[in-house]
């Protein structure tokens, strides 16, 4: 018997709905009906609340390959969490270049500002500086607080969107002739990738 049989079977035997075992879990009862329908598996920890609450074993629960699927299914689900956490990180560290000296404005001598009080540049690049960059700092927090969206899009394309800002940055810099930020910013890009080829 598959687990999907399994889970409907404890469930009638308690004369429960769906949703009463959903409220039960602390789960949404459309993951008992993807559960229930062999649509999926649940992760590691509702695994356990499901074998806790229905005072069984999680071996009487699942087949060995059933166990092994989603303990796979687990780990990766951490692995992409973690390179949220990294790549959500890096773009909030630009957020420093509103704060720290990285611009340079040529007079006499050379002076350091940060992006805040620095004015070597047309008030419409420093614009378009100050846009990109906060774009990208948003784009960071929305990678922490959208980390367990599962839509086909956002898993699809968060990371390039986020390469993305860093590209344009990058390019921006260079363009308008500020090297420190170019070259931090470039760092910052350089992580990503290398993280983004080695995941894939």
């Amino acid at each position: 018997m598959e687990f999907n049989e399994k889970l409907q079977e404890l469930r009638k035997r308690k004369g429960l709905t769906q949703e009463e075992l959903a409220e039960a879990l602390y789960v949404s009862r459309t993951a008992v009906s993807k559960w229930e329908s062999g649509r999926g598996y649940p992760n590691i920890d509702s695994l356990k609340a499901i074998a806790k609450y229905f005072a069984v074993t999680v071996d009487e629960l699942l087949s060995s390959d059933e166990l092994l699927t989603i303990a796979e299914e687990d780990q990766k689900q951490k692995e992409r969490n973690l390179y949220d956490l990294i790549f959500g990180s890096l773009d909030i560290v630009t957020s420093l270049l509103f704060f720290l000296p990285f611009f340079a404005e040529k007079t006499d001598i050379i002076r350091s500002y940060s992006l805040l009080t620095f004015n070597g540049v047309q008030p419409y690049v420093k614009a378009l500086y100050i846009v990109v960059l906060l774009a990208t700092v948003v784009f960071g927090i929305l990678t922490f607080a959208l980390q367990n969206c599962r839509r086909w899009f956002w898993m699809k394309y968060k990371s390039i969107i986020s390469i993305g800002f860093n590209f344009a940055l990058v390019l921006l810099f260079i363009l308008s002739l500020q090297p420190y930020p170019s070259v931090f910013i470039f760092v910052l890009l350089a992580v990503k990738v290398v993280l983004l080829l080695k995941r894939q």
